[in-house]
């Protein structure tokens, strides 16, 4: 049977398990033989990792041809203006060509653990938050996409992958779930 892991990475941390100092890699997290990342997270965001042993659902949870959502919480300076989030909602053309159509929408604060080190402050320029779900994973597309559209991204934590959540795991640490594509919540 596959094994699949839940883990939400910290800030600082690698999406690999070799290549980094002391506690820059998911060595350092996660003691399992076998399993590999199932897409990648970049080591200034945070958030739902999936490791599996598995090469077939590897490739469906990470591959865009799957469209398996990715919901972003994102936090950016600046004011998102409706036609901002209208952009995101159409797809924003980068470098690398146009990205897929985006949900976005703002939205509170979430109640996240805090980063270290924390998100830099800046009394002069407000920051918001915004909900991202996209269907693809390219090299640091959620923050080419805000910035984009003028909102520099601040903090980046993803929340789910398909139907797995964060939900009940703090930074560092991580849970076994059955595979499938069914929920990953107790």
């Amino acid at each position: 049977m596959a094994r699949l892991i839940l883990f939400n990475k910290p800030y600082g941390v690698l999406s690999q398990f070799t290549g980094g100092g002391p506690g820059e890699t998911l060595a350092d997290f996660v003691a399992v033989k076998g399993v590999y990342p199932a897409g990648r997270l970049d080591k200034d965001s945070e958030g739902l990792l999936l490791l599996t042993d598995d090469g077939k659902l590897q490739a469906q949870i990470s591959s865009p041809k799957f469209n398996k959502e990715k919901t972003y919480l994102v936090q950016v300076e600046g004011e998102p203006s409706v036609d901002a989030l209208v952009q995101l909602r159409k797809g924003v053309t980068l470098k690398d060509g146009p990205t897929r159509p985006a949900r976005a929408k703002l939205i509170e604060p979430p109640d996240l653990w805090p980063r270290d080190p924390p998100v830099r402050f800046r009394k002069s320029v407000p920051d918001h938050w915004i909900e991202l779900i996209i269907t693809e994973g390219r090299n640091r597309q959620v923050r080419r996409m805000t910035a984009a559209v003028g909102l520099p991204t601040l903090r980046l934590v993803r929340w789910r992958v398909a139907n797995w959540t964060l939900e009940g795991i703090a930074p560092g640490q991580w849970r076994e779930v059955r595979t499938g594509m069914g929920p990953a919540r107790r």
